[in-house]
């Protein structure tokens, strides 16, 4: 299985430290933030990694090179400035990622998460597979929720989760998306209606890095 970090995004709420970092190589207790995701990937047997690239973008690729002092084998699709959204840019990406599911893993996310428990997972018939977490104090609403079948909903009789940036995708999630900029979260509902999306809840150490704020508290946790 292969995965792609998303590391294409300017960091609005993070200048004016991203006017000159971006923000997957902020550091984080003497690691660029984006390694830690580098080195679980390769601890769980992921070693093809591709990470797309806008915003500063030559900085991340000076900073991690073809991945080898990791065991990975890093490789780059790089986008206009500006950036194409999530979806965009992930489609851009399908030439190097191939036929197969693949995972990502949005760049500025901070977490715990075994990635083997992914290497391992089988989408059967579904589009996609998300992991779920609480909701942080800054999005109290959440985006979808989980049944009690391990299907992902936009409408549910629990409490809604959030969505933590890491999930399991089929490349024909995107059949029929036309190339330039587009958002993710809009393929997600269409395949959620046809009961093509699976979650998984985590109960572990996820943080959204999106402010200065939370990178200070991740900082001195």
């Amino acid at each position: 299985m292969k995965a792609m970090i998303l590391a294409a995004g300017r960091g609005e709420r993070m200048r004016p430290l991203t006017d000159t970092t971006p923000k997957p190589l902020v550091m984080v207790k003497n690691k660029p933030l984006i390694v830690y995701h580098i080195e679980r990937l390769v601890a769980a047997g992921i070693v093809d990694i591709v990470i797309n690239l806008a915003h500063l973008g030559e900085k991340i690729e000076s900073a991690l090179g073809d991945g080898s002092q990791w065991g990975a084998n890093i490789l780059y699709s790089p986008e206009p400035e500006g950036g194409l959204e999530t979806a965009g840019g992930i489609l851009q990406a399908l030439p190097l990622l191939g036929d197969e599911p693949f995972i990502v893993v949005n760049g500025d996310v901070w977490t715990d998460y075994d990635f083997s428990l992914l290497a391992s997972l089988k989408l059967d018939k579904c589009l996609a597979h998300l992991v779920l977490v609480d909701n942080p104090a800054h999005h109290p609403t959440g985006d979808f929720y989980l049944s009690s079948q391990a299907k992902v909903k936009e409408q549910g009789d629990s409490d809604a989760l959030t969505f933590s940036g890491v999930s399991i995708l089929h490349p024909d999630l995107f059949n029929g998306v036309s190339a330039g900029r587009s958002k993710l979260a809009p393929l997600f509902r269409k395949a959620m209606q046809q009961h093509k999306v699976s979650g998984e809840y985590y109960a572990g150490d996820w943080q959204d890095i999106g402010t200065l704020e939370r990178l200070d508290s991740l900082r001195n946790s």
